[in-house]
């Protein structure tokens, strides 16, 4: 059994034929069971990505965006309970057309975007990881009205420092660097647009040997390491609303 619940999440890092939920939108009456304030006339909030963003292994209510959104609700920012677009496995491309096949109204007020570590798991370049991560730039950015300074990127998570990189005797260090080289691009990308950049990965890096920082397969996030993530993004948000 445990050889095949191994499987199981080397296929959910992959993608394809097990990847895991389809994009939904989280529902008002979701993020009013967090003990957040009612919704009256906030922000629209869509949230762009890939497993790290649909919360693969965790509840609805721990995914990172609906975190975030209650949180800055609780300090009286208008946010609503995002919709998300995003699935397990997809890398900047894939993201990109399930997009386009959306078709969400560029009406948005806040944007956020997290993708890049299928790319880097599926050993594509970051020379492509520039081009496709640029354009998807400029598509936050025409969600969010035109407005670049109300989208924000949170940085790709360290997965070699994961209990499942370990069992797979996956080289931690070399994950690293090419997890650094992907943010590297990203950041630059962001700041050519005008975009903020929230590093998340030193974060992600310091799980290691923390068992309750990740979801039953080993490989992706908790709900309370996804609460860091949006502790770290909420003073960014208010910064960008503000």
């Amino acid at each position: 059994m445990r050889l095949l619940s191994l499987l199981f999440s080397f296929l959910l890092m992959l993608g394809g034929g097990c990847a895991g939920p389809l994009p939904i939108g989280t529902t008002a009456a979701s993020a009013r069971s967090t003990g957040s304030m009612p919704m009256g006339n906030e922000t629209a909030y869509l949230a762009l990505g890939d497993s790290y963003t649909i919360g693969e292994g965790v509840s609805e209510a721990e995914r990172w965006p609906v975190q975030l959104a209650a949180l800055a609700r609780q300090q009286g920012i208008g946010v609503k309970a995002p919709d998300i677009i995003a699935r397990t496995g997809w890398t900047t491309s894939e993201l990109q057309t399930a997009i386009a096949a959306a078709n969400k109204p560029a009406t948005y007020g806040l944007v956020s975007l997290l993708i890049g570590v299928n790319n880097q798991y599926r050993g594509q370049s970051v020379v492509r990881y520039r081009t496709e991560f640029r354009e998807l730039l400029r598509t936050a950015v025409g969600l969010a009205n035109g407005r670049a300074n109300r989208v924000f990127v949170l940085s790709i998570p360290d997965w070699g420092q994961s209990p499942f990189a370990r069992k797979q005797r996956q080289d931690p260090a070399q994950i690293g660097l090419e997890i650094d080289g992907f943010n590297t691009v990203a950041q630059d990308e962001c700041q050519r647009a005008g975009v903020a950049y929230v590093n998340i990965t030193p974060q992600t890096r310091a799980t290691a040997g923390g068992a309750n920082q990740f979801a039953h397969d080993g490989l992706h996030y908790s709900g309370p390491q996804m609460h860091q993530w949006a502790q770290l993004a909420l003073p960014v948000i208010r910064g960008l609303l503000n």
